[in-house]
């Protein structure tokens, strides 16, 4: 499993917004650019996918920009993850809404990927948003 750039940024995204929203309301699109160094094109692409699945608030015009809706520790990294990626699944059998494998009672190597996923999940779980700022 390979965590893809969009999924790394928009750690660094959510990340940016939750430490700086406090001191500034909404946080203006320019600004998470200029700090990330992140292309607009790319950030903007984020931050709609962000907005769509609920993740932010966004105010347009003047004043205006991105927000977190929940506080930070409200945010489990696997959540983030699972929206910018097209899976976590180790493999293609375990990716959601895929058929079942007609090999799979026989399949030797299953539980193996099932524990793995399950310990991907799992650990992606343990941290959150808050935890990520404190670093």
């Amino acid at each position: 499993m390979i965590v893809s750039t969009r999924g790394r940024y928009a750690l660094r995204v959510m990340i940016d917004i939750a430490e700086h929203q406090e001191a500034e309301g909404y946080i203006a699109l320019r600004n998470v650019v200029e700090r990330q160094k992140i292309s607009q094109k790319y950030v903007e692409s984020i931050m709609t996918m962000l907005s769509k699945a609920g993740f932010v608030d966004a105010v347009h015009g003047k004043g205006g920009g991105y927000r977190l809706n929940r506080s930070p520790e409200k945010y489990p990294v696997r959540e983030i993850l699972e929206l910018t990626e097209d899976s976590l699944a180790p493999v293609v059998c375990l990716e959601c809404g895929a058929e079942e494998c007609e090999k799979k009672s026989e399949c030797r190597t299953i539980s193996m990927w099932e524990e793995f996923y399950k310990t991907t999940l799992d650990f992606f779980d343990k941290y959150t948003l808050r935890d990520l700022m404190k670093k």
